[in-house]
């Protein structure tokens, strides 16, 4: 591809739709991952008690393990949402993009 083919995809709108939902989405999930991730160390830090505590009496998992294990879960969760919606509707919108590239520098 040619730097004018470069240029001219940056100045299309669906570009910049995708570069602008790409980035909104990416830095949603990171904000979450964080938010949580630095959630517990501030409870392990500051909490150490309630998360030493039984999930309910006479229980061997305490309330830190199991949050520990929902976030791990949680996390590959949010994983797959992202490869699923990357190979979904950012790959339509990066087909489209190629395609209208292709036409214009025909």
């Amino acid at each position: 591809m040619s730097s004018e083919m470069y240029e001219h995809m940056r100045k299309n709108p669906k570009f910049v739709k995708l570069v602008t939902k790409r980035g909104r989405f990416a830095w949603t999930l990171a904000f979450i991952v964080l938010g949580m991730f630095y959630g517990f160390v501030l409870l392990v830090a500051f909490r150490p008690a309630l998360l030493g505590r039984p999930i309910w009496q006479g229980s061997m998992v305490t309330i830190g393990v199991a949050f520990e294990l929902f976030m791990f879960i949680f996390f590959w969760l949010l994983t797959a949402l992202y490869v699923k919606k990357a190979n979904g509707e950012f790959d339509e919108l990066t087909q489209d993009l190629i395609k209208d590239a292709w036409k214009e520098n025909k």
